[in-house]
């Protein structure tokens, strides 16, 4: 990866950041006895990549989705914990933490597996994980929450009360901002927000932080104006007549012709709440046809929006470019070209990004914490 040259970063933009340095390259070889099989599987034989980032207890502790090599799909996911005392050198413990289970959810979570965490700090102290709950043919946004990034609870569908609860879903980037130097849900008009989706990116709410409600729009709204009697002016007036009309998601961002995000728009990490309104990275895939052409067909590489603080779903800033560019040493790999941003914490000064590298790889890239962004 290296840092896009031009144009330059808009002034509300996080970084600059640097090129990703890989991570637990060296991983022990780690088993368990799988819930489901039965069997015991090397849970994250195959690859590691797309984690989800906190800091707790001074480490910075990563939500790892790993993949074993057998299987239908070769293999299921399953979210493991890596810890670091230095956010680079990281410890992975032997089970996974989030899997499928011998549990209410297993139609949901199995063969596929849970993928894809994003994770965040309650502001009660606790953990929320939003993933992707994928049955082998269908993503469904899942929430789990664990006092200790350990022991996790499942609470199934993030729209379960909702219409959407069987749409497909995922990328659940939660609205954050700096408490005492670590990143803790925050509320924005008394309730917690969520960015989610893929290939248009739209928003949610909740008052837990467990049951989100998507924010929508009507599809086809319609006016016209009428005549109306006014006695008062012994005259008439016009007034606006509005026809009620169905409901659906509100779009807020999607692919841009002939640039990095031309094929799809993805939220990565969870969203900052900084001075000048609310940072999204997300992440970009380039059109094969309709694309950057400078750039190879769906390449995933990050880019930064910025939302209203007082409006968080309105766009009022978007980078022309991404801020880290595929190159040909992650052109290889379970799915090649791919700079995947997912977590995302500050630690010891520096904001540590961290990414999947061509679906099978881990990497973290660092930037300086500018006081006037936050």
């Amino acid at each position: 990866m290296t840092q896009s040259p031009a144009p330059q970063a808009p002034a509300w933009a996080l970084g600059p950041f640097s090129r990703p340095e890989r991570l637990l390259e060296d991983r022990p070889a780690v088993s368990f006895v799988c819930p489901v099989s039965k069997a015991r599987v090397a849970w994250a034989a195959k690859d590691m990549f797309n984690p989800g980032a906190v800091v707790h207890d001074r480490r910075v502790c990563l939500l790892v989705r790993a993949e074993d090599d057998v299987g239908r799909y070769a293999g299921t996911s399953r979210i493991g914990l890596a810890t670091s005392a230095d956010g680079r050198n990281f410890q992975l413990e032997a089970e996974p933490v989030i899997a499928p289970g011998d549990d209410r959810w297993q139609a949901w979570e199995w063969p596929g597996g849970c993928e894809d965490p994003r994770l965040v700090e309650s502001p009660d102290g606790g953990f929320v994980c939003a993933y992707t709950a994928f049955d082998g043919k269908v993503g469904c946004l899942f929430v789990a929450t664990s006092p200790d990034l350990r022991r996790w609870t499942k609470h199934g569908p993030a729209f379960a009360a909702t219409p959407y609860v069987r749409r497909p879903s995922k990328s659940g980037a939660i609205l954050t901002e700096l408490v005492d130097g670590r990143l803790v849900a925050a509320r924005r008009e008394g309730q917690y927000w969520m960015y989610w989706g893929e290939g248009t990116i739209y928003a949610a709410t909740s008052d837990d932080l467990i049951s989100w409600t998507p924010v929508e729009i009507e599809t086809a709204p319609e006016r016209y104006l009428t005549l109306e009697a006014d006695d008062e002016a012994r005259g008439s007036r016009w007034s606006v007549e509005r026809v009620p009309s169905p409901m659906g998601l509100r779009p807020l961002a999607g692919p841009r012709r002939w640039r990095f995000d031309s094929l799809l728009a993805e939220p990565g990490p969870p969203a900052v709440l900084t001075p000048p309104g609310i940072v999204l990275i997300y992440n970009g895939a380039n059109h094969p046809r309709a694309g950057d052409p400078e750039t190879p067909a769906f390449a995933y590489q990050p880019g930064q929006l910025l939302f209203d603080a007082s409006d968080p779903t309105a766009v009022i800033g978007r980078a022309q470019a991404p801020f880290l560019a595929v190159d040909a040493a992650e052109a290889k790999g379970q799915v090649g070209n791919v700079c995947f941003a997912q977590g995302l914490v500050a630690f010891e000064g520096l904001w540590r990004l961290y990414v999947g590298l061509a679906d099978s790889r881990l990497g973290v890239s660092t930037a300086p914490i500018v006081d006037s962004i936050c």
